[in-house]
């Protein structure tokens, strides 16, 4: 999900997934984000070249490996609970040998126009199954776009999902069951909507030490939920990369966004004056874990 359009706590945050013009200066995709199935999705954000879940792929499964080769033996898998999760576009890339390419190219095809949502299910949960690597790991889904999670839970892209928004209610004692095992959090989109209100339950819930992946927009800040996840002894790193999310859709979202990184004092040239939202890994982690493991080894 974009970061760029998001209401709430984030499409996939605490979690939100519908956007509204929530973060002035940026164009709305309300309809694509709680659809009965991904189509509408990837039509429309394809043409804006749309590409965090594709940057995110190798940097979230570099982070798993790392979280699996400390994980104790004899104790549960680690989980990864997916922020903003829509339709389980991270899951997907996570565990199967698929690309974001494939991904757009799958869903905007012919064939896939000709499909009722049901024929699209069962041609997803053949495809994935097909694709499941060798070394896949539990992901929990977390959006307030329930059409979107329910798609995601019934291809087999996630193994629990829940359509709660934490930003106005508690999280439900099953979502704090789910993350128990929660070694990794991940965000690529919905981070202009997210807060402490999102982040305290679930760290809280967690049972062991947990790292944060957030891809946030530069021009949105996230100094507060550092500050949340600091009171869990995560400290947050951010790389230096940025990372190009979607073009801009007119002139009046590209002076926003050149407006808005100026105003913290980052430089737009050649990444928001080209025509693009850029985002960063913003890394959180216990401070022994920033010790052994330096970021530059984590993100390419």
């Amino acid at each position: 999900m974009t970061d760029a359009q998001r209401t709430g706590p984030g499409a996939a945050g605490g979690v939100v997934v519908a956007e509204t013009a929530a973060v002035e200066g940026m164009v709305q995709f309300d309809d694509i984000y709680d659809q009965p199935d991904p189509r509408a999705y990837f039509r429309v954000l394809g043409p804006l070249e749309y590409r965090t879940p594709g940057h995110a792929q190798p940097i979230f499964r570099r982070l798993r490996s790392v979280l699996n080769a400390t994980a104790p033996a004899d104790g549960p898998p680690p989980t990864v609970l997916d922020l903003c999760c829509s339709y389980g576009i991270n899951a997907a890339l996570l565990n199967h040998d698929v690309t974001l390419d494939d991904l757009y190219q799958r869903y905007t095809s012919h064939e896939a126009a000709s499909m009722s949502t049901a024929q699209l299910v069962a041609w997803d949960r053949e495809f994935f199954t097909a694709r499941r690597r060798r070394d896949p790991v539990p992901v929990v889904g977390l959006d307030i776009a329930s059409h979107a999670v329910a798609y995601a839970r019934a291809v087999g892209l996630l193994a629990e999902g829940f359509a709660e928004n934490l930003e106005d209610a508690p999280p439900s004692p099953a979502l704090r069951r789910a993350v128990r095992d929660a070694r990794l959090i991940t965000v690529t989109g919905g981070t202009s909507f997210l807060s402490h209100r999102t982040f305290r339950p679930l760290l809280s819930a967690a049972h062991g030490p947990v790292w944060v992946a957030s891809f946030v927009l530069r021009t949105t800040p996230y100094e507060e939920v550092a500050g949340c996840l600091a009171a869990f002894g995560l400290a947050t790193e951010r790389a230096v990369p940025t990372f190009p999310q979607r073009r801009f859709t007119d002139e009046r979202e590209r002076r926003y966004a050149v407006d808005a990184v100026t105003a913290v004092g980052q430089d737009p040239d050649g990444k928001e004056s080209d025509g693009y939202f850029h985002t960063a890994l913003h890394l959180s982690r216990p401070t022994s874990d920033v010790v052994m493991t330096p970021l530059d080894t984590l993100v390419p």
